[in-house]
């Protein structure tokens, strides 16, 4: 069953209404193809105009939307032969990062992401995608992993932030999130990271300081959430969609600061619509960003990476 944001309701409708069609023309043998047809149409220019002219918090909805592809599906549909790895070698294995070896268009890589889960158990078993130091140890391990082996990193990012709880604070979640950050701009290899549906706080960042960091259309990208933001400024979180509003935290606006390279286009209502033709956009603009990655030697790389982000503090100052 589709899950359907508030702000779709006309769109809701008008999809029930061509499902009660159909179902009254496979009960009673009715030919009724020319209404469903013009009412497809109708829901069709309904989609179109609602997507175009999102609101800043309305594409956090989009971006948080349960039916979006999460990291796993990138990971098994843009990879041949993906092999998962597990644990961080010190205390415990973390199943919001997931991450492995495969192939990527005949290219070994490693890959690593952040999974929120599909449904509540395993949501559940994911922690929602927030990540424990754990988590960030196993991200660092891949990543110096890649490098030892010579294996480009390709990184999903979709997390509201790293695990706030005491007992991730008492095992060094802000040393796990710093090194991790360290480890992938120190990496000898090209790191592609994408942001796939939320990129929240470090506990992004430790999964995106990449050479090339694309979005996805509808993701969003901040140093806090619009609620969490909301709450500190205004003490009220049903402030979040003015926010969201001041944050530039889309695509759209985070390209124009030039803090992210490219943005993936999503199809016609957003990433939870079709998986498949996102998954295929996604691949495209991986393999478009990688290609000229691929032509530079470690130090070269290492370098460009540290300019490219010691420039977003030289404009940010300026």
């Amino acid at each position: 069953m589709r899950h359907y944001l508030d702000f779709e309701r006309p769109i809701a409708e008008l999809e029930g209404k061509i499902e009660e069609l159909r179902k009254m023309s496979e009960a009673d043998g009715l030919n009724i193809a020319e209404e469903v047809a013009r009412l497809t149409e109708k829901s069709d220019r309904q989609i179109r105009a609602t997507y175009a002219k999102l609101t800043p918090w309305q594409k956090t909805l989009v971006a948080r939307h349960p039916d979006r592809p999460q990291a796993s599906d990138y990971l098994t549909g843009l990879l041949d032969g993906f092999t998962p790895l597990a644990g961080d070698r010190a205390f415990a294995e973390d199943a919001a990062v997931v991450g492995g070896i495969g192939r990527f268009r005949g290219r070994s890589v490693v890959a690593i992401g952040t999974e929120k889960g599909t449904d509540t158990e395993s949501r559940v078993r994911h922690n929602f995608g927030m990540a424990r130091p754990e988590g960030y140890r196993k991200a660092r391990r891949l990543i110096e992993l890649a490098g030892r082996f010579g294996l480009p990193i390709l990184s999903f990012v979709d997390t509201s932030g790293a695990f706030p709880g005491i007992d991730a604070e008492a095992r060094g979640q802000a040393e796990a999130i710093a090194r991790s950050i360290e480890a992938c701009l120190q990496a000898p290899v090209p790191v592609v990271a994408t942001i796939i549906g939320e990129g929240g706080s470090g506990g992004a960042i430790a999964l995106a300081a990449g050479d090339a960091v694309l979005m996805l259309e509808h993701a969003i990208y901040s140093v806090i959430s619009p609620e969490g933001c909301a709450a500190i400024l205004w003490k009220d979180a049903a402030q979040a969609p003015a926010a969201a509003e001041a944050m530039k935290l889309t695509a759209e606006d985070l390209k124009r600061l030039r803090l992210i390279d490219a943005i993936v286009g999503e199809p016609l209502g957003g990433a939870h619509r079709d998986r498949a033709a996102t998954l295929v956009a996604a691949a495209e603009a991986i393999a478009g960003a990688l290609a000229p990655l691929l032509t530079l030697d470690p130090a070269a790389l290492k370098a460009q990476r540290r300019e490219k982000f010691l420039e977003m503090g030289r404009e940010a100052l300026a």
